[in-house]
């Protein structure tokens, strides 16, 4: 039985990511594969648990920046031990909405605990383990912060200020870079029919 494959897509609050899902559901519907969707942080009964933690504001006590990089990495091993490894070995292809370049940009950039740190943490917890090609949705902070407040109440994360998603902008950035070979940047802030022409011409290269 052939491997599944594994599609992360990243991207700032408000890059289209949802939308850019919504649309690859609807044109891998057709095709003979089945395909399981899913999110991070989150994917399984016990990480969803911890994203209700990472996600939620609470009176009585504010999460550490440290805390707060562990519990990603706790729901993200439960996500692919759980969910994403068995997907893949029975032939399934995963799509996820975030995987880990988000904990390198907004815990290691964000946050400014460093890209080298977190990645440290990445490389000893996931080894030689990635998406098959991953999805960087680009968006300036501004209008992506902008698009998110005009669509739901925005969770702990997204409000945090600007400084926070500029800063996580650059290791998305520098991540397309380091990892050119299977990764694609698409201009979130394009017209939504020229997205999705992208997104057509991606699948069809892995179909």
């Amino acid at each position: 039985m052939q491997k599944g494959k594994l599609i992360a897509i990243e991207g700032l609050e408000g890059a289209g990511k949802s939308t850019a899902i919504e649309f690859i559901k609807s044109y891998l519907s057709s095709k003979p594969i089945q395909v399981i969707y899913t999110r991070e942080p989150g994917g399984t009964f016990l990480a969803e648990k911890i994203r209700t933690l990472l996600i939620t504001s609470f009176k009585e006590e504010s999460l550490c920046a440290e805390s707060e990089l562990l519990l990603m990495y706790a729901t993200r091993m439960q996500h692919i031990e759980k969910l994403i490894k068995p997907a893949l070995d029975s032939g399934k292809w995963v799509v996820s909405d975030r995987f880990n370049w988000s904990s390198l940009a907004y815990q290691g950039g964000g946050r400014k605990l460093g890209f080298d740190k977190v990645k440290q943490i990445n490389d000893l917890l996931l080894g030689n383990f990635m998406a098959d090609l991953t999805i960087y949705m680009d968006i300036d902070p501004k209008l992506g912060l902008a698009r998110a407040k005009s669509r739901h109440v925005l969770d702990r994360i997204e409000q945090e200020n600007i400084d926070f998603f500029n800063c996580a902008r650059e290791v998305f950035l520098k991540l397309v870079t380091i990892y050119s070979d299977n990764s694609v940047l698409i201009d979130g802030a394009k017209p939504i029919k020229e997205v999705e022409s992208k997104l057509v011409s991606l699948f069809k290269k892995m179909l």
